[in-house]
């Protein structure tokens, strides 16, 4: 899957990941995760150990903030908890954001996403759900893997 490089991944998927990580029966709970199974957290697992690490920006970490309220108590907030830990036990990748307001794909992708190309031109990996984000990475030479693909293949939902 990916090797020795680092792994980048997108908002939706760290979501995925924190709420599953959390506990994979709050994920069919989440407002934001009813496309996920518990099966497409385990995929996501899978290039999570296959990476030589995961990549987190504060950008994404504070999209994937916004999102973790979608769901009702007590789940919330042992979700928060492990958000806590997440911020404590890993690096964050600053990128001024003026580097991402020069790509040309700025003003059609936004912030979060030009951010996430531009980790994505030096060599690391980017796991994505979102196809105009998959799109433009994959016509900038960068690679990128589309998870809803490796999910269709798999035939989980």
């Amino acid at each position: 899957m990916t090797g020795s490089r680092a792994l980048i991944l997108d908002s939706n998927l760290l979501l995925l990941y924190v709420v599953g990580a959390t506990s994979r029966s709050y994920i069919n709970k989440h407002k934001r995760l009813r496309a996920y199974s518990p099966e497409a957290f385990d995929l996501l697992c899978e290039f999570i150990k296959a990476a030589s690490s995961v990549m987190l920006t504060p950008n994404t970490l504070t999209e994937t903030s916004n999102l973790i309220d979608h769901i009702g108590e007590p789940a919330r907030s042992r979700i928060w908890a492990f958000f806590r830990q997440l911020l404590s036990a890993r690096d964050e990748m600053y990128l001024a954001s003026r580097m991402a307001a020069e790509r040309d794909e700025f003003v059609r992708l936004g912030l979060t996403d030009s951010i996430l190309l531009c980790l994505a031109s030096t060599s690391n990996i980017l796991l994505t759900v979102d196809a105009a984000l998959y799109e433009a990475a994959a016509r900038s030479g960068y690679k990128v893997e589309n998870f809803n693909h490796h999910r269709e293949r798999l035939n989980i939902l």
